[in-house]
């Protein structure tokens, strides 16, 4: 199976991308959504998390503490590298065994920090979603409700635009109206079965 990884910046619009595949039939696997999987309790990765970040990265249901862990570990980079460490491994291993379960032609990997884990590995071709850092600040502002500085920040923690791009296959431009989305995202799954036809052939 042709295995497409889906990636972009923060505010970049990656599920309005990814809906849009998935309207078309292709299947769509979300590493985001395996890591909350995984973080489940009762999960192995949970209990690690536990030791390695204090009892107190748990709430008092025993589920992950997101907001607290996520400032734990965004201003320190030993604590991000030891978190991706008790993930990473993991994540990989569950979408080969999703991926494996899939009979569609081509199937979207969505991997919002593709150029950051080095999980190239894991897909054949790269898809971005591009859009300008300004608008993608504004999205994030929009969206979650922080500042601006607080914004940059979120994006200065991430593999910048042209280090994205340079992994690129394929672009997806959405800096524009929705109707010039669905227009690039027609094209590209015509593109992907014929390249899934022709890998298959």
């Amino acid at each position: 199976m042709l295995v497409i990884g889906l990636t972009g910046g923060i505010g970049s619009g990656k599920t309005a991308v990814s809906d849009r595949f998935a309207h078309l039939g292709a299947p769509v696997i979300d590493t985001d959504l395996l890591a909350r999987e995984l973080v489940e309790p009762g999960q192995p990765a949970l209990a690690e998390i536990a030791v390695e970040f204090g009892p107190d990265c748990l709430n008092d249901e025993g589920r992950l503490h997101r907001s607290r862990l996520r400032e734990r570990v965004f201003a320190d980079p030993a604590g991000r590298r030891r978190l991706e460490a008790i993930l990473h491994p993991r994540i990989r291993a569950l979408a080969r065994e999703r991926i494996a379960r899939l009979t569609a032609p081509y199937c979207l990997l969505v991997i919002p920090l593709l150029a950051e884990t080095g999980m190239t590995d894991l897909v054949d071709r790269v898809l971005v979603v591009d859009v300008p850092e300004e608008v993608q600040i504004r999205r994030v502002m929009a969206r979650d409700g922080v500042t601006e500085a607080h914004a940059r920040r979120i994006l200065a923690a991430q593999a910048d635009r042209s280090q994205r791009l340079a992994l690129a296959n394929e672009i997806v431009e959405n800096a524009g109206d929705l109707a010039a989305l669905d227009h690039q995202i027609a094209g590209l799954h015509q593109h992907y079965l014929t390249l899934a036809a022709t890998q298959a052939g």
